[in-house]
């Protein structure tokens, strides 16, 4: 998983609602051929705009309840989170392009 790191059920509010910077959770699983598509871009975008946009993984098999409390029924699927708020979501995977493109508001 690299760099990111892993938000739970437990730790959602604490890590992701309450943060003071905007934070994109990507909500995945072990067997989704299209989120391993993904993870690679996110680790860039992480690694190359973490100082402005915070990123962490869910994985929706071992944490049934955020998903199913913001809706998510496809993965992967890319909220932002700000303020407490969805503020973007982005379902399926993309090219990097692309999703820096969807991202732009938060990472300037």
């Amino acid at each position: 998983m690299g760099d990111i790191q892993a938000v739970t059920d437990a730790d959602f509010e604490a890590e992701v609602l309450k943060s003071d910077k905007p934070v994109l959770v990507d909500f995945w699983a072990e067997w989704c051929g299209p989120c391993r598509q993904v993870s690679p871009i996110l680790e860039e975008i992480n690694k190359q705009h973490g100082d402005k946009l915070v990123v962490r993984k869910l994985n929706v098999d071992e944490n049934p309840v955020t998903p199913a409390t913001y809706r998510v029924t496809g993965i992967p699927t890319l909220n932002v989170y700000q303020n407490g708020e969805v503020v973007k979501q982005i379902v399926g995977a993309k090219p990097k392009a692309a999703l820096l493109n969807d991202l732009r508001d938060f990472i300037g």
